[in-house]
């Protein structure tokens, strides 16, 4: 495949550090406000509309096979801003209580916690089972940072299981289209992870191949040369791993065996390019938030997404 890098537009800025988008079937597309602790809808036009007031620290979003929307939410940051204005976040926060995983009515913006005790929950990805996998990134203070790991969990909150620990500050999650992969992307490493799915919450067995420790087969699908952050990630219809890259500021395209087809980014260098969601099968829209800057941005990729297990 020959990857033709798509032209970014803006959507909308303002938003006080979005990620976890999920594109509606009406056009719009939810986003987390991390700094502001909320979930918004926005609009075709750019406009913005509060769904639900989380509070603490929204991240990953996905819809359930009951329509709702499934939050992780990880506890909060302290807050940094530049000159610039660009926002970034820092340490584990005073008040900060714990990661939590949330159920969202989309219809009422009632909010329920479904498992709590965490410490920094960041992505999540559903299965057509109806089961979820999400990372766990960690807390980071002053002079010590977490370990983080890779659960499954049910979403009638009567089942977690912890898969793969350690791993380091693992960020974004996805499925092959078949299901049988999962990819872990780990923010302070720049790697790439696989593993072989074999059923609900269970990966294949050691197979003895270099990886985090922890059950499972993993193999490093791509390591980035040079100092690469990466953050989430979405896989297309044809299988590709898109995954946001901090740092330099763009969309990394990785076949299924882990070759690099290419980047995408905005026409404005922007390095805080931290998520992407498609829209869908027979569509080729696709959207890339920018968390320090705000922004929401549109392109059409080069594929078509993929159906993710459950849509609104």
């Amino acid at each position: 495949m020959v990857f033709t890098a798509p032209l970014m537009h803006e959507v909308t800025r303002g938003l006080a550090f979005p990620e976890g988008p999920v594109a509606l079937s009406d056009g719009s597309v939810l986003v987390v406000e991390i700094r502001a602790g909320r979930l918004t809808r926005v609009l075709p036009d750019g406009t913005h509309e509060l769904v639900a007031q989380t509070g603490g620290g929204p991240n990953g979003a996905a819809i359930g096979p009951d329509g709702a929307v499934y939050v992780c939410d990880n506890g909060g940051f302290t807050w940094h801003e530049r000159p610039d204005g660009t926002v970034y976040p820092g340490h584990q926060p005073p008040d900060y209580s714990g990661g939590k995983i949330l159920r969202v009515d989309l219809d009422t913006g009632d909010i329920r916690t479904l498992y709590d005790g965490l410490r920094g929950p960041n992505d999540l990805v559903f299965a057509p089972d109806g089961g979820f996998w999400f990372t766990d990134l960690g807390k980071r203070r002053e002079r010590e940072t977490d370990t983080g790991a890779l659960y499954h969990a049910l979403p009638d909150g009567s089942s977690i299981t912890e898969v793969v620990h350690p791993l380091t500050t693992p960020n974004g999650v996805g499925l092959s289209p078949d299901g049988q992969r999962i990819y872990v992307a780990e923010t302070g490493t720049g790697r790439v992870w696989c593993w072989t799915v074999t059923g609900p919450g269970t990966l294949a067995a050691p197979a003895g191949l270099p990886g985090p420790p922890g059950p499972g087969d993993a193999r490093l699908l791509h390591g980035f040369a040079g100092f690469r952050n990466l953050d989430s990630l979405a896989v297309d219809a044809e299988g590709n791993v898109c995954v946001a890259t901090l740092v330099t500021g763009e969309i990394s395209v990785l076949a299924p065996d882990g070759e690099l087809l290419g980047t995408a980014a905005p026409p404005e260098h922007d390095p805080h390019v931290t998520n992407i969601c498609f829209a869908g099968a027979g569509s080729s829209d696709a959207w890339i938030t920018s968390s320090g800057w705000g922004r929401l941005y549109r392109c059409t990729w080069p594929t078509e997404g993929l159906d993710l297990a459950f849509r609104r």
